[in-house]
């Protein structure tokens, strides 16, 4: 069965083994409609959104791996396919199981994270899923979503973070040093950010040593 996994950066794609085809986004959401459509196109059976997502969901901490039942859409919602989330389930039992919001724009608050959780009862928001919810449901074709916690929802994300992800997927350290630069006092939580991406690119890498045999590709 051929898949395509979708992910925002190159960090992610790396974990990934050379089978199944992979495309990176760069967190950009009209990107990912794009590449979805690609995917498909090329042949792709079913699309998983694969990679980092911030915690929306306050019991959730760095490294904690979710695997999407449905995606909110901001008022509407697709159902993921319900086969292969139990299958990841069953193969990551230590996972959470529930609502993934598909954004648009960062949360970057702590408020706004909670405000989004009362709303939609999501656990996780990232920039993907929603595309890849959207085409597959379009094509009748499965899609899965399998996301790890980098920033908890008492995490706030300095805005000048963001620049540090270029286009293809790559890290730039010189916008966000230019950024701290600026702004000093959020050297705590630049950090804090950082050991949370890292745990989280730890579990996402144990998640895709099972991805083959989960979904069988």
């Amino acid at each position: 069965m051929s898949i395509g996994i979708v992910v925002g950066m190159q960090s992610e794609a790396a974990l990934l083994a050379s089978g199944p085809m992979v495309v990176i986004t760069g967190g950009r959401p009209a990107k990912a409609e794009e590449l979805v459509q690609y995917l498909l196109k090329a042949g792709a059976e079913g699309v998983v959104s694969f990679g980092v997502a911030g915690g929306i969901d306050p019991g959730l901490a760095p490294g904690d791996l979710v695997i999407g039942t449905e995606v909110d859409l901001g008022g509407a919602s697709l159902k993921a396919d319900l086969e292969w989330a139990k299958r990841l389930h069953n193969a990551l039992p230590k996972s959470r199981m529930g609502i993934v919001c598909g954004g648009q724009d960062p949360v970057l608050t702590p408020a706004a994270k909670s405000h989004l959780h009362a709303e939609s009862g999501g656990l996780t928001i990232d920039l993907e899923s929603g595309a890849v919810a959207e085409a597959c449901a379009a094509a009748g074709k499965p899609f899965a979503v399998i996301r790890a916690v980098a920033d908890p929802a008492e995490r706030a994300i300095p805005e000048f973070a963001l620049k540090g992800l270029a286009e293809d997927g790559r890290t730039r350290a010189l916008p966000v040093v230019l950024g701290l630069l600026g702004r000093p006092f959020q050297l705590p939580a630049l950090l804090g950010l950082a050991r949370d991406n890292r745990a989280a690119l730890a579990s996402l890498g144990a998640a895709a040593r099972l991805l083959d045999a989960s979904l069988g590709f």
